[in-house]
């Protein structure tokens, strides 16, 4: 009992909830009245027909005849005796046994279940919360983020107006706050200007107001927003937010990078300190048949080879492993390093053919705009009249049409393009896509974006060489920001860890390590009292007081972790 008059107490305190019990108790006074006055007619007509009944039981007669129970032991004898009692029951059936549930369900019950709902989810973060990250759309950048956050012990919330997904989000245990976006008093609560961050990730022009919001009561805390049109970039930026992302314009020039066309030559795709990493195709080069030992890029340029790109797939290095035609080698060295190797390996043709990008959106223009910078041309298929007459300046040829259609896609270079970019925003067909592009073509790159990252493997088994999806990109970005590095990025789900080397790895080798073996992660530096060196091999020490640069999954190093401990 005291627990139902305490949850009372507590649903009372809504405003919608007493705004309709007082509905309620108003109709329930108003058929107290009915009762009344029916029990005193009762009394004027059995004083009529000459018979002597109580107070008590004139109600007792009202009751039992509006409710229809009828047990008959009191009755009229005269016709207006029975008038009245058929008035009394119709008014008992509509008022009893059809408004009156009503209104308990209207006006008591669903209130009490919606306030119920309303106050199960918290409107303010637990009490000295700071250092955690604000995300005021929980999409698929946010869901991205949130795994890699949880990685890292960082606190988050997610902030949503709507009480159906605030509440799906509760019970799906992601800490939510519920609140209007306009409100100053919503980022109050969230204790915004002890926050590490904020992620404004909603449609541009929602952006632009929430932005605003949130300057007014905390003008210090950085903010990073998410922007879809490029035009939208500059007025975020004037509203107030430090730093603005154009995701799908950066998804773009990714894939563009990972494209091979025209000659052989390292691409940059991340760095470490004054090192790069760059991927190397060996596509028509000398180094196809050849084990890694013997292409002796290391004895040649100084570069060491840390990993393997093999369909979609990062692999550690092993030397004996022979290079086959769709291998991309993943190497690190100095500008000068990577350099000479795109003098000498400038000589030979990839393959001198146009490109092909199939889907030309945010992101399809974006690739052919970097691709068109750097000089390579490009074919577009498309169906859209109007962005075939908008990318139609910066493209060797476009083609209007579906992509399905074999005639068009051999009209537009299928057979010999060196590669192909899948830019749709329809995960469904860019999977199609790839699979049906590699039937056609066996030694073509295929190079493709998705929305869910969950169709990563999926798109890999069709065929594609590489695949980014817009939320990895947006997540590592904003990660990215918020340790103030350089953006790297590496591939769908690959990251750059760097972790002390935990007590357990200590004095033993490389090899004796089996972090390759037993985590998948390949081992790329190790840094020293301010030294970095990158010349792995299987006798390298893994000293004391010392880091462990790696590339990897988070899983990857989840199991790391997990088998050697942290080190931390």
């Amino acid at each position: 009992m005291k627990f139902v008059g305490s949850q009372l107490a507590y649903y009372m305190k809504d405003r919608d909830f007493k705004r309709n019990s007082k509905i309620l108790l108003k109709y329930l006074i108003f058929l107290t009245i009915i009762i009344c006055l029916y029990s005193v007619i009762f009394h004027v007509i059995m004083e009529h027909e000459g018979q002597d009944h109580s107070w008590i039981t004139g109600f007792y007669w009202t009751f039992t005849v509006m409710s229809t129970l009828g047990f008959g032991d009191i009755t009229f004898q005269t016709d207006l005796g029975r008038v009245f009692s058929i008035l009394v029951l119709i008014t008992g059936i509509i008022a009893l046994l059809i408004v009156l549930p009503f209104a308990f369900i209207r006006h008591f019950y669903v209130p009490l279940l919606e306030s119920k709902d309303r106050n199960r989810v918290p409107r303010q973060v637990p009490s000295g919360t700071k250092d955690h990250v604000l995300i005021c759309a929980y999409d698929t950048v946010a869901e991205d983020l949130i795994e890699r956050l949880e990685q890292e012990g960082t606190p988050y919330f997610i902030i949503e107006p709507d009480l159906t997904k605030a509440l799906e989000y509760h019970d799906r245990r992601i800490p939510v706050i519920r609140g209007d976006l306009y409100h100053r008093e919503t980022f109050r609560n969230a204790n915004t200007y002890q926050a590490k961050l904020v992620l404004v990730n909603r449609e541009d022009t929602v952006n632009t107001k929430i932005i605003l919001v949130i300057r007014q009561g905390s003008p210090d805390v950085p903010i990073i927003a998410i922007a879809t049109d490029d035009e939208s970039v500059d007025v975020l930026q004037l509203s107030g937010a430090d730093h603005v992302l154009p995701i799908k314009r950066w998804l773009g020039e990714q894939l563009a990078n990972r494209v091979n066309a025209q000659h052989a030559r390292s691409r940059p795709i991340g760095q470490y300190e004054d090192l790069f990493i760059a991927e190397l195709p060996v596509n028509n080069t000398p180094l196809v048949s050849k084990t890694v030992k013997e292409t002796e890029l290391r004895q040649k340029f100084g570069v060491s080879v840390v990993a393997i790109w093999k369909k979609g797939r990062m692999r550690p290095i092993k030397n004996s492993q022979k290079l086959t035609y769709d291998c991309v080698l993943v190497i690190i060295g100095s500008k000068e390093q990577l350099d000479n190797i795109d003098e000498l390996f400038h000589e030979y043709d990839v393959n001198p053919n146009p490109v092909l990008v199939i889907g030309g959106g945010r992101v399809g223009f974006a690739a052919i705009k970097a691709l068109h910078k750097d000089g390579i041309p490009v074919n577009l298929v498309e169906m859209d009249p109007a962005i075939c007459k908008k990318a139609a300046p910066i493209c060797n040829e476009v083609f209007p049409g579906t992509a399905s259609d074999y005639d068009l896609l051999k009209k537009a270079g299928i057979l010999k393009t060196p590669s192909v970019i899948l830019s749709t925003h329809d995960d469904t067909m860019n999977i199609f896509l790839a699979s049906y592009c590699r039937q056609l073509h066996q030694e073509l790159k295929i190079v493709s974006r998705i929305s869910e990252v969950r169709n990563m493997d999926i798109m890999h088994r069709a065929g594609a060489n590489f695949v980014l999806s817009y939320a990895a990109l947006g997540s590592e970005a904003v990660l990215a920001i918020s340790k103030d590095r350089e953006l790297t990025v590496l591939g769908e789900g690959i990251a750059l860890f760097i972790d002390p080397i935990p007590p357990s790895l200590q004095d033993k080798t490389l090899a004796e390590s089996g972090i390759g073996a037993k985590t998948g992660l390949s081992v790329i530096a190790i840094k020293e009292n301010g030294e970095v060196s990158t010349q792995m091999s299987a006798d390298t020490l893994l000293p004391p007081d010392a880091e462990i640069v790696m590339l990897g999954t988070t899983k990857m190093r989840d199991k790391f972790n997990k088998i050697y401990g942290n080190g931390q």
